[in-house]
């Protein structure tokens, strides 16, 4: 089935754009997804245990000077209390056992993690060679383990910072580009639908992978400011759809991953100033998490949102500004902008009735265009991200200021 990323850019002309038309197509829609892809995708979607999980179950038994270890699950602060009490000798000792623990750990200092998640990604590169020779596996199964293997070879290159990974079934994985730990401002890439291991980064079309989409952030502002003490993060840390079915057109993997989300922004040095840049379904994770955002997060922006499971910005329970954008031809604006039971987002983040400040995305084409350098949709988010608010292109149809109420540039 098609994702989001790999569809055309297209728009389709509709007939009308009444109420009534919405529900029907809406409706359509619905039967479409369940014709296909059945309530069991929503209802009884259990994923099998990972290397992580027996990484992490072996971690809760072991014992460090005689003693316990922390909950993998605890809090970021107790977490950091922990590695402080450690001799840095003791650090290496459990990053080298247990690397898929500690490079997944919300409190464990980032260059331990950037090391042990160095380690678990070399162990599963072994792991994907030996599967492209096991001749048990069928031709397309060798193929896909050589595409893995391929991938982790990259992400093992000198000076990538890998924030977190896991392996288990698509895989996540977060990447940083920048120094987080000193970083005044951090921008956050929450990317959409058919985002694992394998497309975490792309050599065709690289500004529609989240690598592609921090890299490219990152660059913008450096350029924008370049004395900024900037930091951008690819954050594909949460399970995304795969392609367009039922997962894709309800929030239950949203849910999931709006806790991840909430959890790492938690992580975050309190003195830094945080945006999230939420691109297609990565809007409906934001919009959920919205609520639960600490003060941290000054600015919410979404790219191609089928929604964000609420009916206005207000709604969404957030004092973040909330930013909006969307390309003339990007195909998402024709999906049916409402909720009925478990299916759909909400309403259409542009619209007017939402109240969000709306962005020009001048240069972008299609739905995954909006990071492409060149365009007015990265230039704001990159003004966006260094806190030169009074910089930005409001979209161009909009009588309404998208910069109204902003007072001035925030300091860096």
């Amino acid at each position: 089935m098609s994702s989001f990323s790999e569809l055309g850019s297209t728009s389709t002309s509709w007939p009308g754009d009444s109420p009534a038309w919405r529900a029907l197509l809406a409706l359509a829609v619905v039967f479409v997804l369940l014709a296909t892809s059945g309530w069991t995708a929503i209802r009884n979607h259990h994923p099998s245990p990972g290397p992580r999980e027996a990484a992490v179950a072996a971690w809760n038994k072991a014992r460090i000077n005689g003693r316990a270890l922390p909950d993998a699950e605890a809090r970021p602060a107790e977490l950091a209390r922990f590695f402080r009490s450690l001799t840095p000798a003791d650090s290496d000792r459990l990053t080298e056992r247990f690397p898929l623990v500690v490079g997944n750990l919300a409190g464990a200092p980032v260059e331990l993690r950037y090391r042990a998640n160095h380690l678990a990604i070399d162990d599963a590169r072994r792991v994907a060679e030996k599967r492209m020779k096991d001749r048990k596996l069928t031709a397309v199964g060798r193929q896909e383990a050589g595409r893995l293997m391929h991938r982790f070879e990259s992400l093992l290159t000198k000076g990538r910072q890998i924030l977190s990974f896991d392996p288990t079934g698509p895989g996540r994985a977060a990447e940083v580009f920048g120094d987080l730990r000193k970083a005044r401002e951090i921008s956050v890439v929450v990317p959409g639908v058919d985002t694992n291991l394998v497309n975490f980064e792309r050599t065709d079309r690289p500004y529609t992978a989240p690598v592609g989409m921090a890299r490219s952030l990152y660059e913008a502002e450096r350029a924008q400011r370049p004395g900024a003490r900037t930091a951008v993060v690819a954050w594909a840390d949460y399970t995304s759809p795969a392609g367009l079915g039922m997962d894709a057109a309800t929030g239950r993997l949203a849910e999931n991953g709006a806790v991840r989300l909430d959890s790492f922004v938690d992580t975050l040095p309190d003195t830094s100033r945080v945006s999230l840049f939420c691109h297609s379904y990565g809007s409906v994770v934001c919009g959920v998490a919205a609520r639960s955002l600490p003060p941290k997060v000054t600015d919410i922006a979404v790219a191609g949102s089928p929604g964000m499971r609420a009916e206005s910005a207000v709604g969404l329970g957030t004092r973040a500004r909330v930013w909006a954008t969307r390309d003339a031809d990007d195909w998402i604006q024709d999906v049916p902008y409402m909720e009925i039971g478990e299916l759909g987002h909400g309403a259409d983040p542009v619209s007017e009735g939402f109240g969000a400040r709306v962005l020009s995305a001048d240069g972008a084409i299609g739905h995954a265009g909006y990071f492409e350098p060149g365009t007015k949709s990265l230039e704001n988010f990159a003004e966006i991200g260094v806190g030169a608010l009074r910089s930005v292109e409001c979209a161009p149809t909009r009588t309404s200021d998208c910069r109204a109420g902003i007072p001035g540039s925030v300091e860096v």
